[in-house]
């Protein structure tokens, strides 16, 4: 099965890396999460629907907060919404505001999903604006740690 080159296991955790200061800090104020806990799931870029299972095209998954505060699990929901952001091929919320006829019986209502430029990352355990927030913020970093990699890779020829 094919994995991207610069959009891998590194980056993306790199990526959460990089953006986890401004997660934590935002996790902090009730009104964005009342439990003060996120789960993030990364889709390989590479890996399309059909072309491999989609437990094979997640490469990394990461909890922020305590773990033993969650209500439900979070973990699941967030498969869940990158699940569907990976199939379709955009972001959870437009999915289900804007094209809702496309969701299977099975599929989740709920949305923090989204697909940048073919990145997929999806956020639960916040409100659902701000799972979306996050998982967008994640998605940016991840992809300029790519956009930089391919450049070295080029030897700084853009």
């Amino acid at each position: 099965m094919a994995s991207s080159r610069f959009a891998n296991a590194a980056t993306a955790a790199q990526a959460v890396a990089r953006t986890l200061p401004f997660i934590q800090a935002a996790l902090a104020d009730p009104a964005v999460s009342g439990l003060g806990v996120l789960h993030l799931v990364m889709v390989d870029p590479a890996v399309r629907p059909g072309a491999g299972s989609f437990e094979h095209a997640v490469v990394h998954e990461q909890s922020v907060g305590d773990r033993d505060r969650w209500d439900v699990d979070y973990a699941a929901y967030a498969r869940d919404k990158a699940r569907l952001s990976w199939r379709h091929g955009m972001d959870s919320r437009r999915l289900q505001w804007m094209e809702p006829h496309r969701l299977e019986a099975d599929d989740s209502l709920l949305w923090g999903g989204v697909c940048l430029d073919g990145l997929v990352v999806a956020a639960s355990g916040a409100m659902p604006a701000w799972d979306e927030a996050f998982a967008l913020a994640v998605a940016g970093c991840w992809r300029g740690l790519a956009l930089q990699a391919a450049e070295q890779a080029r030897g700084g020829r853009g």
